[in-house]
């Protein structure tokens, strides 16, 4: 079996072995399976995007993408609606996707699932032509995403815990009307974050309810409130106890319409975007084959 090991060298493995030894890493582990692999090494934004299209041109039945989540962001676009089956070799400061899939974060053991996992079927998600996979989202998240995107941010749970400390205390609430399933509603909300599995990564679980493969996305909508009601959440929001409640809304959604005053930023996997003041939320269902235990 033929397979292409994507690699991006300015994600974790850059920073824990040299990109000779992940290359050797990977061949050692897919060849032990019978499978030839090729490895290729990222060197700018939109790389992976074009690497995991032409393999999915070329018909190869896997690609392992070996970096964080905009790394697997880019592949996973590539390969939607294909036969193409993606498989994750974590590498990043969050792992949202992979750790709700149960991917397991050391290399090595990831790879050996990605020459021996199950395929599975899961969802993905659209805002306008931007896709994702894990969790996307408009407001604070969105601010704390250009913030983590930007050269030399601290990254992991500690530099997303510093920017949001700093970010709380100051950000104001814009006010939005979300429309779906015949409803218009509007709030004054922190964020409204879109997911397609239950956390960001880290642990840090936005939409405990959410599964990849429901067939709708949940959408998770902070209203405005004092600092210190979204603070005592913090326990329930890493133990997967978050629920709906007062200023805290969830809802599952198939298409929704997401409007603003203004252009709106916005992030998909925790890579910034910015679009018009209207932004269209649209769930695909059974969109990409994923490795999986």
């Amino acid at each position: 079996m033929r397979v292409v090991v994507i690699i991006n060298p300015t994600s974790g493995p850059s920073r824990r072995r040299s990109i000779d030894a992940c290359r050797t890493l990977a061949v050692d582990v897919f060849r032990r399976h019978g499978a030839e692999p090729e490895v290729l090494v990222t060197g700018a934004r939109g790389d992976a995007r074009r690497f995991a299209a032409r393999a999915r041109d070329a018909g190869i039945p896997l690609v392992a993408a070996w970096g964080g989540d905009g790394t697997i962001n880019e592949v996973a676009s590539a390969l939607v609606f294909s036969a193409t089956c993606l498989a994750i070799v974590p590498g990043g400061s969050g792992n949202g996707l992979a750790r709700d899939l149960g991917v397991p974060l050391e290399p090595a053991a990831a790879l050996e699932l990605a020459a021996t996992g199950s395929r599975r079927l899961i969802d993905a998600g659209q805002i306008d032509e931007s896709w994702f996979f894990n969790v996307a989202g408009v407001g604070l998240d969105a601010q704390i995403a250009q913030h983590i995107a930007r050269p030399g941010a601290r990254r992991g749970l500690s530099g997303y815990a510093k920017i949001t400390f700093s970010e709380l205390p100051r950000y104001r609430a814009q006010q939005y009307t979300i429309e779906h399933d015949g409803t218009s509603v509007t709030y004054r909300a922190l964020m409204i974050a879109v997911a397609n599995s239950r956390q960001y990564g880290n642990g840090a679980q936005i939409a405990p309810a959410a599964r990849l493969d429901d067939g709708h996305l949940d959408l998770v909508v902070v209203e405005s409130q004092p600092l210190w009601r979204l603070l005592v959440q913090i326990p329930a929001f890493f133990n997967g106890t978050l629920r709906a409640g007062r200023r805290l809304h969830m809802m599952p959604v198939r298409d929704a319409v997401v409007r603003g005053h203004g252009p709106l930023g916005y992030h998909v996997d925790g890579e910034p975007n910015v679009g018009d003041d209207d932004l269209r939320v649209t769930t695909r269902p059974r969109a990409l084959y994923v490795k999986a235990p």
